[in-house]
């Protein structure tokens, strides 16, 4: 090779270094590797499902199989003997159900306990808003103290407060006739509430408005809490009357509120079993029976626990459209925060 060749040749090339290494190999080993960051990425990911796996084995041991074990009894014929002496009951397919809903007796009920659903809602939704209202236009101590009383109502069991129930309505001695003896005359003393069913609904449902205007009053003081103040004194500034104030500002705020505090009304007065129950001295009268009531005369004074569960499925499906509603509101107030 001459001089010239070599010269044309250059000096030699040195081999290029791969220009994304520019520091320490990253291993697997010392725990800094892509494979064990990506496994640790997704022991993150499963970390919340195994925090809450126990809430979810207790509310499937609470809930889901009693469920299971009512719809399987529906499409069965359970009486007595089969309860006492373990033998499986005999299948039955869609009995129970033909039975019940071409009973009108049923559809009786059902419009009962509508109805009586429908005035207590109304009643609590309606006392508890203006309640809300005019906790808003009190002074500091005095909504303490409001706020008090209606949590220690709240807070008092059902048992008790159906016991003071029971005894303002009695027919000797109760508070209720004593006052209104005192403006129609003494005759009224001794009036039984409970022989016309409509009037002692009427005790009924008192008993149940009172217990759920507490829960009403204190969620919707606390959504008219959150109301803007500055909208509120701008729309009086532009002329606005104070039913164009809460029309047009209040209500669109309290609004998602108002509405999932009703439909979960809608739901616990569907299903009022205890304060009939204690009222009517753990006999409930025909007259006084709900859907609840209902089921369990069916299940346990019949001894036809079938078609007492098929009755309670009813219910369910039922109040399943309710429930979908709600669980819609609560999406709707989740996208809107």
């Amino acid at each position: 090779m001459t001089a010239a060749d070599t010269k044309a040749a250059g000096p030699p090339v040195s081999p290029t270094r791969d220009p994304q290494v520019t520091g320490p190999r990253l291993s697997d080993e010392d725990g800094t590797g892509p494979r064990v960051q990506k496994r640790k990425r997704k022991k993150g990911a499963l970390l919340p499902y195994f925090l809450i796996l126990p809430a979810i084995v207790a509310i499937a041991a609470v809930y889901l199989y009693p469920l299971g074990k009512t719809v399987i009894m529906s499409f069965q014929d359970m009486g007595r003997r089969e309860l006492w002496s373990g033998e499986p009951a005999p299948w039955v397919g869609l009995e129970q159900f033909t039975n019940i809903l071409g009973d009108s007796e049923f559809w009786w009920v059902t419009f009962r306990t509508v109805v009586f659903m429908a005035v207590c809602v109304t009643l609590t939704m309606a006392i508890g808003l203006l309640v809300s209202l005019l906790m808003r236009r009190l002074s500091t101590w005095v909504r303490l103290v409001l706020t008090f009383c209606l949590i220690a109502a709240w807070s008092m069991p059902l048992m008790v407060a159906a016991s003071i129930f029971r005894f303002m309505a009695d027919s000797d001695y109760g508070l209720i006739n004593t006052m209104i003896a005192k403006v129609v005359g003494e005759d009224f003393l001794g009036h039984n509430w409970y022989l016309n069913p409509l009037q002692g609904f009427t005790i009924i449902a008192i008993l149940v408005v009172w217990g759920a205007i507490p829960f009403v009053v204190v969620t919707l003081y606390a959504a008219l809490t959150q109301v803007p103040k500055e909208l509120e004194e701008a729309a009086s500034l532009d002329g606005a009357s104070g039913y164009g104030v809460y029309k047009y500002v209040t209500w669109p705020v309290i609004k998602p509120v108002f509405t999932m505090v009703a439909t979960l009304s809608v739901i616990w007065d569907f299903n009022v079993f205890g304060q009939i129950w204690l009222l009517r001295g753990n006999k409930p009268e025909p007259e006084y029976e709900t859907l609840g009531l209902y089921s369990y005369s069916k299940a346990f004074e019949s001894t036809s626990f079938s078609q007492g569960t098929a009755i309670a499925l009813i219910t369910v499906l039922l109040l399943s459209g309710v429930a979908v509603y709600y669980l819609r509101q609560l999406m709707k107030t989740g996208e809107v925060e």
